[in-house]
């Protein structure tokens, strides 16, 4: 084999109070076409993919190198061609998809076989936490926490019974921003109600209480309260919706984007309602990813 298909799900993460630990894999991807060749080569299509690098300062290149090292293996060099469906910088999970493709890039190139835990421990590491980063290595939802030795646990629940709509506006907002507002210290009590509330989500969610998981992801007070005043229509979004019925609306990771959690049966009315209110989002329709990274041979015609 010489060609193949790498593809991974964009992610949401935080769902409101799962800071850091709680990611949802999206049927949005970022899919990379490799073929061997004599030296390296990307080539972006389309939209959403950066414009202004080199093939040393590409993110999946140097990734991908980046594990060769790790395992002390050469990468044979190959020709690229990557497409995605996740906006740059707007809190969809996309550097950590490009993460998970460098890995899954260096896994094929240098015959790694890396495992399951070995793609959620190397991407978390990388990523700084795993949310993002286990959600697109394992689609559906993750529930995770990352030891001082960068060993993850994650509890994972393939499917999920709702549809999820993303408001994206037309803005970036980087992640470090927007942890810049963030407070360094909670007050106990404080903090105790946080947690709490993060419980009940992650207990919600298991199960498939939906209804109640509406309510938590509402009830965030790690980081939507302080990063809100960065987000235009944060406060007529979250009421809109839930007067179009859905269950809940947070931050889709670190914003921009918002998402929302509805019921399947209103899905196409519910586009439609928040299409005609806020005409200045691209609001796109999506559901859980229910596989995660893959990679698929393809054979050559001759």
């Amino acid at each position: 084999m010489s060609k193949w298909q790498i593809k991974v799900p964009g992610s949401t993460a935080n769902l409101g109070p799962g800071f850091d630990s709680i990611g949802l894999g999206l049927s949005l991807y970022l899919t990379l076409d490799v073929t061997l060749q004599n030296e390296w080569e990307f080539v972006h299509i389309g939209e959403h993919v950066p414009t202004d690098t080199t093939v040393e300062t590409h993110l999946i290149y140097t990734i991908a190198q980046q594990v060769a090292a790790q395992y002390n293996t050469n990468l044979k060099p190959c020709k690229v061609e990557m497409t995605s469906e996740l906006p740059l910088a707007r809190g969809l999970g996309s550097s950590a998809a490009a993460i998970v493709a460098g890995i899954e890039l260096a896994n094929l190139l240098g015959g790694l076989n890396l495992s399951i835990q070995d793609k959620l421990n190397i991407s978390s590491q990388i990523e700084g936490h795993p949310d993002n980063a286990t959600a697109s290595v394992l689609g559906g939802l993750t529930i995770s926490s990352m030891d001082e030795q960068g060993i993850v646990d994650t509890l994972h629940i393939p499917e999920v019974d709702a549809a999820f709509v993303v408001f994206i506006p037309n803005f970036e907002l980087k992640t470090a921003d927007s942890r810049g507002v963030l407070p360094q210290d909670f007050n106990r009590g404080y903090a105790v109600r946080a947690s709490a509330n993060a419980n009940m989500l992650a207990a919600s969610l298991i199960a498939k209480d939906y209804v109640r998981t509406g309510h938590y992801m509402e009830q965030d007070l790690f980081h939507e309260p302080f990063r809100a005043q960065l987000i235009p229509n944060y406060s007529e979004i979250r009421s809109a919706a839930k007067q179009a019925g859905a269950y809940g609306t947070a931050l889709s990771g670190a914003g921009p984007t918002l998402i929302s959690i509805i019921p399947t049966a209103i899905q196409e009315q519910f586009l439609t309602a928040m299409n005609a209110q806020f005409p200045e989002h691209r609001i796109v329709l999506t559901q859980a990813d229910a596989i995660g990274s893959c990679v698929v041979a393809y054979e050559q015609k001759h």
